[in-house]
């Protein structure tokens, strides 16, 4: 577990900065055969569970930075779990366009 922790108000820029910065190079240097997703969208702007200020946008760029380290180590396996998300149309929104990416459907965000 590599934790990358972010203040209240933190907003998609600063997520994907902890991202690039911490994840990322851990996961590569792990080389994982296989990848599970907790996935919670409740850091979403409208969801005032995580106290984040995270977008659909966000959700999307992040499985699209996952699934790239499945492709390379893990043959594209992906298992993705819902856990979270309380703001009901943006969870619709954000698992639709994580759906979208593991999906293959569209271009990058």
């Amino acid at each position: 577990m590599i934790n990358a922790p972010l203040y209240a108000g933190s907003k998609g820029y600063e997520f994907r900065e902890a991202i690039s910065e911490i994840w990322l190079p851990s996961l590569r240097k792990f080389k994982p055969q296989m990848i599970f997703i907790s996935a919670g969208f409740d850091a979403h702007l409208e969801d005032d569970m995580a106290h984040l200020m995270l977008n659909q946008r966000d959700y999307a760029w992040v499985t699209e930075q996952i699934q790239e380290v499945a492709d390379k180590y893990a043959k594209g396996r992906i298992v993705s779990m819902l856990e979270g998300g309380y703001a009901l149309g943006a969870l619709a929104r954000s698992v639709m366009e994580h759906v979208r990416v593991l999906m293959r459907l569209g271009g990058k965000v």
